[in-house]
């Protein structure tokens, strides 16, 4: 799949005007089929370089991820939600979601352990709105701007995969820190509001009781 990918990269590159929407278009399709976006992103730099690369990288990011959230909203929302009737925990943990869903949806974009791809659609399934949901996109562009200065570095194409090597040390570790960093305070920020969601919720089933 990475030749593929690579050799779409190859074509867009002789596009001209018009490689910069076709690339766009591909990422979104990319992220909607679960095909790995990091070749993309690397390849933006070496095609556009690091601005603009980031630019329409966060774009065709963006776009995919909300055509995923739709598919996942409107079409496996329903059977999933039949699967999980009954269950308080879920409940409370998709109430926190839609009520705290901007600051968790940047959290998890902005950490590199939650699969990009697969958490579109999940996020499809919970009451987050998909006004937070768009606005928490902006949590991608620490990761993209990083990724696709290191694809720059490869120069063509075709030495791609040694750009990793090239990369400024430092920036990458700063990176990856932040990603910790959001890592754990995701874990814990949904832990929190998802008890005191799952604790309201029992303690509402008691009254009514």
């Amino acid at each position: 799949m990475a030749d593929y990918l690579l050799n779409a990269l190859q074509w867009i590159d002789g596009l001209g005007t018009w490689a910069a929407i076709a690339f766009m278009l591909l990422y979104t399709v990319a992220t909607v089929v679960f095909l790995p976006g990091s070749i993309l992103t690397l390849g933006a730099g070496v095609v556009f370089g690091v601005i603009l690369g980031s630019i329409y990288v966060f774009i065709g990011a963006t776009l995919g991820a909300t055509a995923a959230f739709l598919v996942g909203r409107y079409l496996a929302r329903g059977w999933v939600a039949k699967k999980i009737a009954g269950n308080q925990k879920f409940k409370a943990i998709d109430e926190a979601v839609g009520k705290e869903g901007l600051k968790i949806v940047i959290l998890t974009r902005l950490s590199p352990v939650f699969p990009f791809n697969l958490l579109n659609y999940a996020y499809g399934i919970t009451n987050v709105s998909l006004k937070d949901y768009v606005i928490g996109s902006l949590g991608m562009i620490p990761g993209t701007i990083m990724y696709v200065y290191i694809g720059s570095l490869a120069g063509s194409l075709a030495t791609l995969g040694t750009a990793t090597n090239q990369a400024n040390p430092t920036l990458q570790w700063t990176i990856r820190i932040v990603g910790f960093i959001a890592t754990v305070a995701v874990t814990i920020y949904v832990t929190k509001i998802a008890r005191k969601a799952l604790n309201e919720a029992i303690l509402t089933s008691e009254v009514d009781e």
